[in-house]
């Protein structure tokens, strides 16, 4: 039996293809649980057509609405092993859950999953999946190369074995974001493997617009001090880069002590012009590449000092 997982609000465009890829993707014993943080748009009704119809699909509410209490809502309902987690906007590979099953097989790992392979269906959505496909835009992270395969600090959604939540604990209920990084971070501190195939295939759609990759990417850089204060060893340039990029903006007035206070900037609008040209696609996906990357720079940047002094878990 396989458990698998998936938070829901307001899903109405996306729960049918979901339900749709549970019953018809192998293996056949497998159980659905859909939480709910209270959709008003008529994914609940559409959720409770298909029970009617299939006994391994249930539906339960979320009162808290956030993903780690769905998470954890579900992992505590659930029977089978491993438990997989699905997410609402996310496209899945016909062999997902197969490929899952197998990687634990093959490699006895606590926690398996695929890389994060982001694609888009507007210029905007292209310009910032392949943005986040590059190390000018997130770094080393291994979960962004599409063919890296073994180790890992980090997978895609995760498939986790059933016996870790009693060995280190659920997920964190007071990350409002992050909350996976934090629980895959936390099991590799207390010696858990995790390992990346990437055969474990699905797509990601980004977010559609500016105000929203904002939105996202302020809120990611915002809870990872939280993450960071609790796994101290999991503390990587990467995750410091963008708040000294952003402090190093704030003080661009200090160049008229000297004009070379202004070379790393120039570094910076380089680096950006050269990995847009390079962006696969037409002018405006390179154009929204231009502005893609200096916004989820800054947006995470200043998440990230804000968090330091406001929001997280305090130790």
């Amino acid at each position: 039996m396989v458990s698998i997982i998936c938070p829901t609000y307001n899903e109405v465009d996306n729960i049918e293809k979901i339900l749709k890829f549970f019953t018809d993707a192998p293996p056949d014993e497998k159980e659905l649980l859909i939480v709910d943080g209270g959709s008003n748009d008529g994914t609940k009704t559409i959720v409770e057509e298909w029970i009617s119809k299939y006994s391994n699909i249930q539906m339960f509410e979320n009162p808290n609405k956030y993903v780690p209490f769905a998470l954890n809502i579900g992992i505590k309902n659930s029977s089978g092993d491993p438990i997989i987690r699905l997410d609402a906007h996310t496209e899945y590979a016909q062999d997902y859950l197969e490929q899952i099953i197998k990687t634990f097989n093959e490699t006895g790992a606590d926690i398996v999953g695929g890389p994060m392979n982001a694609v888009g269906k507007t210029n905007f959505q292209i310009a910032v999946a392949q943005s986040t496909s590059t190390v000018f835009g997130v770094g080393d992270s291994k979960i962004h190369k599409a063919k890296y395969k073994g180790e890992s600090d980090h997978v895609y959604l995760g498939a986790w074995r059933r016996r870790l939540f009693d060995e280190i604990g659920y997920f964190d209920e007071r990350l409002k974001r992050n909350q996976d990084d934090e629980f895959h971070y936390r099991a590799r501190s207390l010696g858990k493997r995790i390992y990346l195939n990437p055969e474990i295939k699905s797509f990601y759609y980004p977010r559609s617009s500016l105000s929203k990759v904002i939105k996202q990417y302020f809120q990611y850089g915002l809870f990872k001090p939280a993450v960071l204060r609790k796994i101290k060893s999991e503390i990587k340039l990467r995750h410091l880069i963008p708040s000294l990029f952003s402090i190093y903006i704030l003080t661009l007035s200090l160049a008229f002590l000297s004009i070379f206070y202004l070379l790393p900037l120039f570094v910076y609008i380089f680096m950006d012009i050269y990995f847009s040209i390079r962006t696969k696609g037409n002018i405006k996906i390179v154009s929204n590449s231009l502005l893609v990357y200096p916004v989820m720079h800054l947006s995470y940047g200043f998440g990230f000092l804000t968090g330091l002094f406001k929001a997280g878990v305090r130790n």
